[in-house]
């Protein structure tokens, strides 16, 4: 067992049990940092000079340096049990994310880098999901960048080869009325639409409540992107309020599939909403919401989320061949 892979088999685990995510970030921070060391032992001072490493993480990396299980990683195992693995199963299923951004909009790289961290994951499929023109200050895509990013992912693809898809698609802005922020002949010609809220987060539940049903039940959108757009660090910023039953129930009908948000600052939707949209029926995404390729390592928490409330593979569309997932839109279009 390498460090990073016992940093990320502990955020995974705090994940599992709930914990603060400031505690999982800095496990996922840890092992990011630790990526680029020379394989061998690391002592523990060493390891607490890296960046973004504290006294508990540096403990753990020079454990699993030695090959040694992590005193810390061994105890949370033994707590957690063997209910835990199905997470761990999940996570390991995992096909692809619907979910990432590149610099063509707020993401820190190119498209390219993106693609190589999500292939060295083991996905077969990722979709490059950058924003709407609406959102400028995300640099969002207007109709003629995102026909140029359309042949620009073509050329990606072309050179990939067998074993791997990029999946052309944009996070786009559900509009006051629910309608959405992009041209429609584009929309159409896209292999996944998430559909996220981005303004007016405070609105009162009734209109929210519209807004949310109009985009979920548009044969377009495949995704139903961070639902309450909460934040929960930092500053944070509260969940929108709406009818979270009708939502959901529409979502099932439609076969829009509710985003397990695995941003640690969003963890979205909460808890209870998240068994409010499974006992609903709904289908899952299970998407990191990434701007840069160490943020697509955050899945597995998604995971340890969905199988803590007992969803199983047949219900996250992240753990399904490309063929079947491409179907499953194609025939709700």
């Amino acid at each position: 067992m390498t460090p990073d892979e016992a940093l990320r088999r502990i955020a995974f685990l705090l994940e599992w049990r709930g914990a603060s995510p400031y505690r999982v970030r800095a496990f996922h921070t840890a092992a990011d940092a630790v990526r680029g060391l020379e394989p061998g032992p690391v002592d523990a001072g060493r390891a607490g000079r890296l960046r973004g490493v504290g006294p508990v993480t540096a403990e753990a990396i020079a454990q699993a340096s030695t090959g040694a299980v992590p005193r810390y990683l061994a105890r949370l195992e033994a707590e957690a049990g063997p209910d835990a693995r199905a997470g761990w199963d999940l996570a390991a299923a995992s096909t692809g994310d619907c979910h990432l951004h590149s610099d063509w909009s707020d993401g820190g790289s190119p498209l390219e880098d993106m693609v190589e961290a999500a292939r060295a994951l083991g996905h077969r499929w990722a979709v490059l999901t950058d924003h709407s023109p609406r959102l400028t200050i995300a640099h969002g895509l207007s109709p003629d960048r995102l026909r140029s990013q359309l042949e620009a992912v073509a050329g990606v693809n072309s050179r990939l080869g067998p074993g791997f898809r990029l999946l052309t698609g944009i996070e786009c802005d559900i509009l006051d009325d629910g309608s959405l922020d992009q041209e429609d002949d584009l929309l159409g010609r896209l292999d996944v639409v998430v559909a996220s809220v981005h303004s007016k987060l405070r609105s009162e539940p009734g209109p929210m409540t519209a807004r949310l049903l109009a985009a979920v039940r548009d044969p377009r959108v495949d995704v139903l992107g961070h639902c309450t757009g909460r934040i929960i660090t930092g500053r944070g910023r509260p969940q929108s309020r709406f009818d979270a039953e009708a939502v959901f129930a529409a979502c099932a009908e439609s076969g829009t599939a509710v985003e397990i948000n695995c941003r640690p600052e969003r963890r979205d939707p909460p808890d209870d909403l998240l068994l409010r949209a499974a006992d609903a029926g709904c289908l899952f995404a299970v998407d990191t919401d990434a701007h840069a390729p160490e943020q697509l390592h955050w899945q597995s928490t998604g995971y340890a989320r969905a199988a803590r409330i007992g969803l199983g593979a047949d219900r996250l569309i992240t753990t399904w061949p490309l063929g079947r997932l491409l179907e499953g839109r194609s025939g709700r279009r």
